[in-house]
């Protein structure tokens, strides 16, 4: 589980899970985006600030609210 105090991990957390989902690969959604690979590669691995339109560019392709990829995921009851 990310950091629910760090956004970067968060968004990475949500992209990889959401691309994953799909059975997309990196490529792929960096196709769908029109984004570099390595740069989603680097989103993934929470290196990179992510401008809001490339968070919107996500959003976009993986078909959520952009909202949804900053919200911190909740744990399971344990």
């Amino acid at each position: 589980m990310p950091d629910p105090g760090d956004l970067r991990d968060v968004l990475a957390y949500w992209v990889r899970l959401k691309r994953t989902d799909k059975g997309w690969s990196q490529e792929r959604l960096a196709m769908e985006c029109e984004l570099d690979r390595t740069y989603v590669s680097a989103v993934e691995r929470s290196r990179w600030n992510v401008s809001l339109s490339n968070i919107e560019r996500f959003a976009q392709a993986l078909d959520v609210e952009a909202w949804t990829l900053l919200k911190p995921p909740t744990r399971p009851s344990e």
